[in-house]
């Protein structure tokens, strides 16, 4: 029987189809799966912002873009996928919160999406569908057997991508 395995915020998992993963609440946080469908395996990350050495309080990996991702590859080499198979759908990154001047900490979803699409991009892994921005959370589910994200959404259609 497949299990549906929780990843919190600032966390991240691998799984081995037919198992399945998933987490809520991205709002400005970002939902990172990467699998390598012929080994069946597939990770997600929950960042929650972009870039490590901008923190001074940075000891969990998970919580940002940069160490998260490369975090992530190596757990899934390690369970058995191929580097070179590496594939990407992203999701979250919206903007909860309205504001006259858009100041940066503000943007942290736009932030996040930027910094998941570069680390990506350096790591030589494409992102094959996303669902970024916007102002409403997201809730997601990632199925590594068939690569399928499932994205939930208040007052949204269920999106499969």
């Amino acid at each position: 029987m497949n299990e549906l395995i929780k990843v919190g915020m600032a966390d991240l998992k691998v799984c081995k189809a037919p198992d399945g993963l998933t987490t809520l609440g991205l709002g400005s946080c970002v939902g990172i799966c990467i699998w390598d469908a012929a080994a069946g395996v597939g990770g997600l990350a929950h960042i929650m912002l972009p870039d490590s050495t901008k923190i001074k309080n940075n000891s969990n990996i998970y919580k940002f873009a940069d160490s998260a991702i490369d975090e992530l590859i190596r757990e899934l080499c390690e369970a058995g996928a191929s580097r070179s198979r590496l594939k990407a759908k992203i999701a979250g990154g919206a903007q909860m919160f309205a504001f006259e001047s858009q100041q940066a900490a503000m943007r942290v979803g736009l932030a996040n999406v930027d910094a998941v699409r570069e680390k990506l991009k350096k790591e030589g892994i494409p992102i094959v569908a996303e669902d970024t921005g916007g102002s409403h959370g997201r809730t997601i589910a990632f199925y590594p057997e068939s690569g399928k994200l499932s994205i939930r959404a208040f007052d949204h259609p269920e999106l499969i991508i």
